[in-house]
């Protein structure tokens, strides 16, 4: 091999390896946490005229006299994961966020006690930005194949303290069950939620440690995964 082919071969290494380190050091995280309110989608689509452009409106529904009784989950809502990912041991970290507003779900409200709550996540519907990530995320990760659905059951009445007043934020612990890739866990974290325009807003978000689920840790390559992640969720719950 001549020596202008291999200062060549080497030239074309360094560019590589440059590009690939720019790659993920300079690149933005995911997502913002989520916030109370937050919506996935905008639920009423109307056609401008004239350049065929569309625009989103959402119609909030008219407000409803007394919260007692069963609310179902919007599709407006959002789930999904927050994990971080360190490259080349640390040179530099990435906040992977995945997300899906299909969600199945309701919760019970009698007087001022939320008495019964469940909601199901489509795993494989979850994507990032990367498609990479997802098809691994579905696949080896999550095994969406034979564990399609990630599950929480509240077990234990919350306590709002009062019957929740139209803008009034009230947060509360939920305790319940969480269950991913089949394998289930009591969790307990804080629950804030508000009545808004006839429905009603939670925000929340469970930390997991991988282990404790069976999962096994998602580090490739030069990407390395810690060992816990964060599973969020902005739920809007409609009549």
């Amino acid at each position: 091999m001549s020596r202008k082919v291999l200062i060549g071969g080497l030239a074309a290494l360094v560019v590589i390896v440059v590009g690939v380190f720019a790659l993920f050091t300079f690149r933005d995280s995911g997502p913002d946490e989520l916030v109370l309110g937050e919506r996935a989608t905008t639920t009423t689509v109307e056609t401008a005229s004239g350049d065929g452009d569309e625009t989103t409106t959402t119609e909030a529904p008219a407000p409803d006299a007394g919260v007692e009784g069963t609310w179902t989950v919007s599709a407006e809502s959002v789930a999904g994961y927050r994990v971080v990912e360190d490259f080349v041991g640390g040179i530099s970290d990435f906040e992977a966020v995945g997300r899906t507003s299909d969600i199945d779900g309701s919760l019970t409200i009698e007087g001022s006690m939320v008495t019964a709550a469940n909601f199901s996540v489509d795993v494989a519907s979850i994507t990032s930005d990367d498609s990479r990530r997802d098809g691994q995320f579905a696949g080896r990760i999550m095994n969406a194949d034979e564990f399609p659905t990630a599950d929480f059951v509240l077990t234990q009445p919350i306590d709002l303290g009062s019957i929740p007043e139209e803008g009034v934020e009230i947060t509360a612990e939920a305790v319940g069950e969480l269950t991913l890739r089949g394998v289930t866990n009591e969790v307990s974290f804080p629950l804030t939620a508000r009545l808004a325009n006839g429905q009603i807003e939670t925000l929340g978000s469970v930390p997991v440690l991988f282990a404790d689920y069976g999962i096994d840790n998602p580090s490739f390559a030069a990407i390395s995964v810690r060992d816990e992640g964060v599973v969020e969720f902005s739920l809007i719950f409609d009549r």
